[in-house]
């Protein structure tokens, strides 16, 4: 009875220590190839933002990574001087006068064209649409292009055919993320000269979790076509919210602390491919004080079981 027992008690270290090496060895597999944990938390989460395009990058040599690096350390240092000055001057503006725009995004300004990104689906190898944005010869912004509805035949991509320009990140010195503080204005201001297409106008607010990164805020924006220039007031309580396309059930108004880009769409829906043309003075904002309304859109409590607004 006790050399049965004794073997019993040999089998089952015997498996205990088979069990552990296979975990040892798992982990170490799945560190190099499966599993990928993040650096500052040791959770099954990576930052991606992308959520799911992968566009390849070619990276530089070391020698112009050390080149760049010191080209920006200057200008970094030379936008926190700017900053601190800001700081100690501390003259913010405390009363938001009717009537009277505060431009944003201004075309006409040196170097506005950096401030913006320019994509379609054929960066992401999805289509074949193309986009541009130039200065036009009236000194604003033309966001030219052609979108094609045609998509590449992979059986993964079902519907194509866009093209956006939206502006780079909210930074501030040494490349810390920051946001637009819009609190004090309720109304949107655009002068723009259009095709008479739709176009969409986008205002990401992405937030700490990955859940929200894709959460942005959009409204139509009607052109008339024609030769003359046309002046857009939208207010931000008719902006509603969707993610990755999709318009969520559960409505707000926005976080206008929050905003962190700003972009505008075309697509190619409803067989309306071919050449677009939007021309942008400028983007602003003005606080109307007959605007009231903080949120447009009546929202009715259902049960949880069911998905509607």
């Amino acid at each position: 009875m006790s050399v049965l027992l004794l073997n019993t008690r040999r089998h089952a270290i015997s498996t205990l220590g088979s069990a552990y090496q296979s975990l040892r060895s798992l982990k170490s597999v799945s560190d190099r190839h499966f599993i990928h944990t993040s650096a500052i938390r040791s959770t099954f989460w990576e930052k991606e933002k992308k959520s799911g395009y992968k566009t390849e990058v070619t990276l530089p040599s070391r020698k112009q990574l050390i080149v760049d690096g010191f080209r920006e350390l200057r200008e970094e240092v030379q936008l926190w001087k700017e900053e601190m000055k800001e700081k100690f001057e501390s003259d913010p503006i405390l009363v938001y006068r009717p009537g009277e725009i505060d431009v944003v995004f201004n075309f006409k300004d040196e170097n506005a064209l950096d401030k913006w990104v320019v994509t379609t689906d054929a960066d992401h190898r999805e289509g074949k649409s193309m986009a541009k944005l130039e200065l036009s010869a009236a000194g604003a912004g033309l966001f030219h292009g052609d979108v094609n509805s045609e998509h590449v035949k992979d059986g993964i991509v079902k519907r194509t055919g866009y093209a956006n320009i939206r502006t780079k990140r909210v930074r501030r010195s040494f490349k810390r993320e920051s946001t637009y503080d819009w609190t004090q204005y309720n109304t949107l201001v655009m002068k723009i000269r259009g095709d008479g297409r739709n176009y969409l106008i986008n205002l990401h607010t992405e937030g700490y979790f990955d859940l929200q990164w894709n959460d942005v805020y959009h409204f139509v924006l009607f052109t008339r076509g024609g030769p003359h220039w046309q002046i857009v007031k939208i207010p931000f309580s008719k902006f509603f919210l969707s993610s990755k396309g999709r318009i969520q059930d559960k409505q707000g108004p926005i976080r206008l602390d929050r905003v962190t880009h700003f972009g505008l769409s075309v697509g190619a829906k409803n067989n309306m491919d071919g050449p677009f043309k939007l021309e942008i003075e400028y983007i602003g904002l003005e606080f109307d004080p007959n605007r009231r309304e903080e949120f447009a859109y009546e929202m009715y409590k259902t049960d949880k079981y069911i998905v509607a607004t």
